[in-house]
């Protein structure tokens, strides 16, 4: 009986190729994805608790209120 290892193997050597080439492509855009996992509540909450610990300043409190209310 005739065995068909050498074509065996040389399926095998274009499969690793095509795979290890499939990744490669993709275009030149990137996407970012950002999940928030803390709602504004929360996070006003912490703001105004660090600034009456006096970790930030007034100035840094308010920057950060905003950025917080608008949404960034």
């Amino acid at each position: 009986m005739k065995t068909n290892t050498p074509r065996v193997h040389s399926y095998l050597v274009i499969l690793v190729m095509a795979l290890s080439l499939a990744g490669c492509g993709g275009g030149d855009a990137v996407t970012q994805t950002t999940n928030k996992t803390t709602t504004t509540g929360q996070e006003l909450i912490d703001l105004d608790k660090a600034h009456k610990q006096g970790i930030i300043s007034d100035k840094e409190y308010e920057e950060a209120r905003e950025k917080i209310l608008e949404g960034e």
